[in-house]
């Protein structure tokens, strides 16, 4: 196991952490601008809409096609996720997940799972290398941030050994407090 941190250009910090050869890592930044990574992930709505949050920087980020491309593929139901091409976004994929909403969607830890576990299958069915995630539902739809990142932490142990061709994944986050959460509980991850 290896940890490395990391200090980018524009204040971008970065923590590193490597298990059994798949890269897990986390960094401070925008979805919409993660270059080098085969996929983003995209905290959807259920008709894969531009919104409020990241659904709403990564439709600006990729364009109108990405609205296009998204229409028949809604509306998917809370832990599901499709996929789509970047469109303008410096990705090949963008993988759209809809979360539960806390407190509606139940069981929420379930379905939060769903939603990494499909990403990640489709991750797999599309021979993506590295792929970038938000903390899908700890925005508006108000999943505690803490427990969200046990959920994934959790699903991340339960999927590694079957991931053949995903190698990188990356949780961005835009906030101080949040990226400090996650650099401290993937600095424990193992």
């Amino acid at each position: 196991m290896t940890i490395k941190y990391k200090k980018f250009r524009e204040g971008l910090i970065k923590l590193k952490k490597t298990l059994s050869g798949i890269t897990v890592d986390c960094v401070k930044g925008d979805i919409a601008a993660q270059k080098g990574y085969d996929a983003v992930v995209n905290a959807a709505n259920a008709w894969l809409r531009p919104g409020g949050g990241v659904a709403g920087f990564i439709h600006a980020a990729a364009g109108p096609g990405l609205v296009e491309e998204c229409r028949p593929l809604a509306p998917i139901k809370p832990g599901q996720a499709v996929i789509t091409s970047g469109c303008n976004l410096p990705n090949r994929y963008v993988i759209h997940c809809l979360g539960p909403v806390y407190g509606k969607d139940e069981p929420a830890d379930q379905l939060l799972a769903d939603c990494y576990r499909n990403a990640l299958k489709l991750a797999e069915q599309h021979k993506v290398v590295s792929i970038a995630f938000p903390v899908i539902s700890t925005g508006a739809f108000g999943y505690p941030f803490k427990e969200a990142v046990q959920v994934i932490l959790t699903t991340l142990k339960e999927m590694m050994p079957h991931l053949k061709s995903v190698k990188r994944i990356t949780f961005v986050t835009r906030n101080d407090e949040k990226y400090n959460i996650l650099k401290k509980e993937l600095a424990n991850f193992y």
